[in-house]
């Protein structure tokens, strides 16, 4: 049996979890996706003006997994809420638990603060959406993802400007 133990990242950490969050893109098939440098997670996780946590997984000292969160707001509940971006468990240290442990850590963090509810998206590929069955979420099949980047963002924040009012 492994020892697992489970630790909020710190701005030291940002190069682990930059290594994990490449190791997830492997895993995604989207080996050069990431973008993102160890500037990037020190500037945006561990400034002044936080826009994620993070916290990392460790079996018998080793760096096994992440989770990548930050709050997000529901309307009709009144209050905040836990926004998973991430999870992700190394290849080597499947079948560990350390997956629950992460899932668990996340939902005691929700409770602690308050927070109405615990939300992520899984791809529709991903085997993991057993697991998160079994741990008790469902899938909400009636919300359908939208997301505006480059071009489109840029396209859109133009409409924004003063001539156009």
């Amino acid at each position: 049996m492994a020892d697992i133990t489970i630790r909020t990242a710190t701005e030291a950490d940002a190069g682990l979890l930059l290594q994990l969050i490449r190791e997830l893109a492997i895993y995604e098939n989207a080996p050069d996706a990431v973008v993102a440098t160890e500037a990037d997670l020190v500037r945006h996780g561990f400034g002044p003006e936080r826009a994620f946590e993070a916290l990392l997984a460790f079996a018998d000292g080793r760096p096994a997994g992440f989770t990548l969160f930050f709050t997000n707001f529901s309307t009709w509940l009144g209050k905040p809420g836990l926004y998973l971006e991430d999870v992700f468990v190394s290849e080597w240290a499947r079948g560990l638990g350390i997956g629950r442990r992460l899932m668990a850590r996340l939902a005691a963090i929700a409770i602690e603060r308050d927070y109405g509810r615990l939300d992520f998206w899984v791809l529709h590929w991903n085997p993991v959406r057993g697991f998160c069955e079994k741990l008790g979420f469902r899938c909400m099949d009636e919300w359908l993802p939208y997301r505006a980047e480059g071009e489109a963002l840029r396209r859109l924040a133009l409409e924004d400007s003063p001539a156009r009012s």
